[in-house]
């Protein structure tokens, strides 16, 4: 009997048992069957958008809606540069020599800016501009100019001649907003021999010699004209940079030149820019604005121990630590009396200037870059292939090695003294010296620019450019384009100016200013960084 009532009790738990394991089977069934449809139920769905659009615009072909979100403030322009379909640019646009390697790529956009005219809200400040003397084309004019537009400069002031001021050339860089194109032109030569600083004795040790001190002297009296129209333009600072140099605003709080110049302290005048220099690591660059990253310091951002410790493997048997000048580049603050002291300096007539020297930022110089730059230096130039008479021509060592190689040997042989020379081939080496500090890598303006021209920036500054020039505008440019053709050395433009010295300073008005002694010190001219010798190891 109690064995009967056992059996009783047991039979509902074992039902129970096979009830719930039943319901866990069916369960884990359905758990894994959704388990499988999901993902292909995604999939399906993500193919549908895909072939339909989903409803998401393509960045390409976005709404003015779009973009607006995108413009910065106070922008009338909603769409970015460059998105506009391939078809759309004109013919002519890609079909210039100089624009080969300034056509734009299937990236998108950068969103800094609502399009390539980089309109600066007014009241920004410091109002930054930048003047030069250039013969160069667009494919370094363009790339150079739109990248310190990027770090806050308004205005450019282009002395151009030779193939810049070709009309091809120079629609383009009129068309740009904030920049003056000066044609050189007899006119403008006529009135330069009228100029003040033509007539005093600080530059005169450079005139009536060829090449490079030509260059010095037209570099000077165009920075003397340069004040003038950024006084007008209500500038508060002005440089003067070659086409081959960019600002490396290092130490700001932000990639900004504006930024750089609006914590200097008001009592200073001068702000000078430690030049590094370009360290190829091939000898096939292109483009060295995007091509090289690998910079040799300034002798002013490196400690003395290291600079003269390193200095013979620095050089490589080179005359100098730099291949050209190891003097910087200079930014001053507009103001009454202020006058150029070279390419490289700024100088007040009532004052000695307030200067000081940037412990992080410096000028990029991009030079022998190219393995052509070392014949298209030699053919600007007319000078003997000598060493008496490059000294004439030339004022640093290395230009004067240069120029004799490229007048005088083959192709191969000059190929190979340029990866002897200029090309830093030996990787150990790179490495020694990077950990040294010597060299140094630098990557954000090869990003810029390229980000630039990947956003189709240069593109659309080409396509927009007028078709035509007016006639004066055509005669001017092209009396420019041959006026910087290699002449006899009896006809130089800094000597056609100076002829009429005598008698543009009898007929010269005499100044009612007192000049200070320090006024008749000679100009500044690229100078070389300290060498090393016996007595500075010592030290």
């Amino acid at each position: 009997m109690p064995s009967h009532h056992h059996h009783h009790r047991s039979t509902p738990l074992l039902s129970a048992t096979a009830a719930s394991s039943s319901s866990s089977q069916s369960f884990v069934s359905k758990l894994l069957l959704l388990l499988t449809l999901l993902p292909l139920s995604l999939a399906a769905l993500a193919f549908v958008l895909q072939w339909r659009g989903g409803g998401v615009s393509d960045p390409t072909i976005a709404t003015s809606a779009a973009y607006s979100r995108w413009a910065p403030r106070g922008s009338h322009h909603e769409i970015f540069p460059g998105m506009e379909t391939f078809s759309s640019l004109s013919p002519k646009s890609h079909s210039s020599s100089d624009c080969i390697n300034l056509g734009r790529t299937s990236s998108h956009s950068l969103p800094y800016y609502g399009d390539w005219k980089f309109g600066f809200e007014a009241n920004l400040r410091p109002k930054i501009c930048i003047t030069t003397s250039t013969s160069a084309g667009l494919e370094q004019i363009l790339p150079w100019m739109l990248y310190h537009r990027v770090l806050g400069v308004t205005n450019f002031f282009l002395f151009v001649e030779g193939h810049a001021a070709s009309p091809n050339v120079s629609k383009v860089l009129e068309s740009l907003p904030g920049v003056k194109v000066v044609y050189r032109t007899k006119e403008l030569e006529e009135q330069q021999a009228k100029s003040r600083i033509w007539n005093e004795t600080w530059l005169s040790s450079f005139f009536y010699k060829p090449c490079n001190y030509e260059l010095f002297v037209k570099q000077s009296l165009n920075m003397e004209m340069a004040i003038v129209m950024a006084r007008d333009a209500r500038m508060e600072w002005i440089l003067h940079l070659d086409t081959d140099e960019l600002i490396h605003p290092a130490g700001a709080s932000e990639y900004s030149l504006r930024q750089l110049l609006l914590d200097v302290p008001s009592n200073v005048d001068m702000v000078i820019f430690p030049n590094y220099e370009s360290s190829v690591e091939r000898d096939d660059i292109k483009d060295p604005f995007t091509e090289v990253s690998m910079f040799k310091k300034n002798y002013d951002h490196l400690p003395k121990d290291t600079y003269f410790g390193m200095y013979k493997e620095s050089t490589r048997g080179n005359p100098n630590y730099f291949l050209t000048y190891g003097n910087g580049k200079a930014a001053a603050r507009i103001q009454d009396h202020l006058r150029p002291n070279g390419a490289h300096r700024w100088h007040n007539y009532m004052k000695t200037p307030n200067e000081i020297k940037l412990e992080e930022a410096a000028v990029l110089h991009y030079t022998y870059a190219k393995f052509s730059d070392l014949t298209s230096r030699r053919d600007r130039c007319g000078c003997k292939p000598t060493k008496d008479d490059v000294k004439r021509c030339f004022m640093l060592e290395f230009d004067r090695a240069a120029f004799i190689i490229a007048s005088t040997q083959t192709e191969e042989e000059m190929l190979n003294w340029y990866r002897e020379r200029v090309v830093w081939g030996d990787k150990d080496l790179r490495l020694k010296l990077l950990r040294k500090g010597i060299l140094t890598r630098i990557y954000a303006p090869m990003a810029i620019i390229q980000g630039l021209r990947e956003s189709g920036v240069f593109s659309s500054v080409i396509a927009n450019a007028p078709t035509t020039i007016s006639k004066d505008k055509f005669l001017a440019s092209i009396d420019s384009s041959n006026s910087s053709r290699v002449v006899s050395p009896t006809t130089h433009a800094s000597r056609k100016i100076g002829r009429s010295r005598q008698q543009q300073t009898s007929a010269r008005k005499v100044l009612e200013i007192e000049t200070n002694a320090t006024d008749e010190a000679a100009a500044v001219p690229p100078l070389s960084p300290p060498a090393w010798t016996m007595t500075t190891f010592e030290q």
